[in-house]
């Protein structure tokens, strides 16, 4: 494993530690184990190319200078915002889907005592993004800019994922609908 990716998952292991010891979320021992399982199910299974490629942009942009473990550290702190947007993106396409897999394993919905309580799940996952640029963005300069990025994101990434539901409704599969411009809005 490379020291880049081995710093990225260590980065993860505090994001998470504070996420689950946030005092606003009054979690019992029971709540805090499953948003942990949770997150440890859906957040850091994939590659992980979104998150790390915000790592190597930022590396690219100080030209060759080392990053600071202050830089290094808030560099993967949004790297994970990504990864774990993009768990709430897929956790929720896996039930809007009715998929049985994802990443080799069953879809997080599909797991015993799971079931639709992972709508609430990826809403958490959504929050969580929201909660860990605050935490680690607000004083910042570009806090505002990065909100919104992550909102328009959200925004786009829904209106797609809309438009791809009501072209592939079952039964009503009809390829006249579909366009190089439908294409690119989902």
């Amino acid at each position: 494993m490379s020291d880049l990716k081995s710093k990225f998952l260590e980065v993860y292991s505090v994001l998470k530690s504070e996420l689950l010891n946030d005092p606003a979320f009054e979690f019992t021992d029971d709540s805090r184990q499953r948003v942990e399982r949770m997150l440890d199910y859906n957040v850091p299974g994939g590659k992980l190319n979104r998150g790390l490629s915000v790592v190597d942009s930022y590396k690219l942009l100080k030209q060759g200078k080392e990053l600071t473990a202050e830089e290094t550290f808030l560099a993967c702190s949004l790297g994970w915002c990504i990864e774990w947007l993009q768990a709430y993106f897929l956790v929720l396409d896996d039930i809007m889907d009715k998929s049985h897999t994802r990443r080799g394993q069953p879809c997080w919905f599909r797991l015993p005592k799971v079931g639709m309580i992972a709508v609430n799940d990826g809403i958490l996952l959504r929050n969580h993004s929201s909660r860990i640029l605050k935490n680690h963005f607000k004083g910042t300069p570009y806090y505002v800019d990065l909100v919104d990025l992550f909102n328009e994101v959200e925004f786009q990434t829904a209106h797609g994922q809309m438009i791809d539901l009501i072209t592939t409704l079952v039964g009503e599969k009809d390829l006249s609908k579909y366009s190089l411009s439908l294409h690119r809005r989902i």
